[in-house]
């Protein structure tokens, strides 16, 4: 996306109970947009349809992140983005992304289906900080090394990029969990969390 608004280091004010929904050709070309993806990015629809996706890309956001991304997709795996978007007015909001891939009878790739939810503000930090690092990364010294860098983290916390997401989203539930009930509570609440991380996922998109 061609930067002609300076973002602006506030969030988007939006219910975050909402899903926002967009459908994409096999290029990433907006096909379809549902009205909260509409209203919350602040663009008319017909500003978004025939547009590419990366109409609402946040410039804090690293090129890594997308390419891993494609990726993914390119090889039928779904694959649960943490993204940080804007507005057009500037605002910043972050969401999580869970895709369903869409193929004709011959198994080809046509297209996508983006189902995003909010995420806390525990969970966008921490992946705002590796974020960062990655774009340092980008500018300094390419893709190709900020890439190395994403897949060398992984291997240091000996987890996949899923098991790593996962972690990360049970934890910030036990958080949620721990701040509305007493501390004589948290050894059943941990049993429950770790049953939750597997299931986590599914739970937030209603599969």
């Amino acid at each position: 996306m061609e930067q002609f608004v300076k973002p602006i280091e506030k969030e988007v004010s939006w219910d975050k109970n909402l899903e926002l929904v967009s459908k994409t050709d096999q290029f990433g070309t907006i096909k379809y947009c549902n009205d909260n993806f509409v209203n919350i990015s602040g663009f008319e629809e017909h500003e978004l349809v025939g547009k590419p996706h990366n109409i609402i890309r946040h410039p804090d956001m690293p090129k890594v992140i997308f390419k891993i991304l494609w990726d993914n997709l390119k090889q039928k795996k779904d694959f649960h983005a943490i993204v940080k978007n804007m507005a057009k007015s500037g605002r910043y909001y972050w969401v999580i992304t869970q895709f369903e891939i869409l193929t004709n009878d011959s198994g080809d790739i046509t297209g996508y289906i983006g189902r995003r939810k909010a995420i806390s503000d525990n969970v966008s930090r921490q992946f705002e900080k590796l974020y960062a690092k990655l774009k340092r990364i980008e500018d300094e010294v390419g893709l190709e090394h900020a890439e190395e860098y994403v897949y060398g983290f992984l291997d240091d916390q000996k987890k996949t990029y899923q098991e790593f997401l996962d972690d990360i989203l049970a934890d910030d539930l036990l958080i949620k969990k721990f701040e509305n009930h007493n501390k004589q509570n948290l050894n059943g609440q941990l049993d429950e969390t770790t049953k939750t991380r597997k299931s986590f996922l599914k739970s937030l998109f209603g599969g």
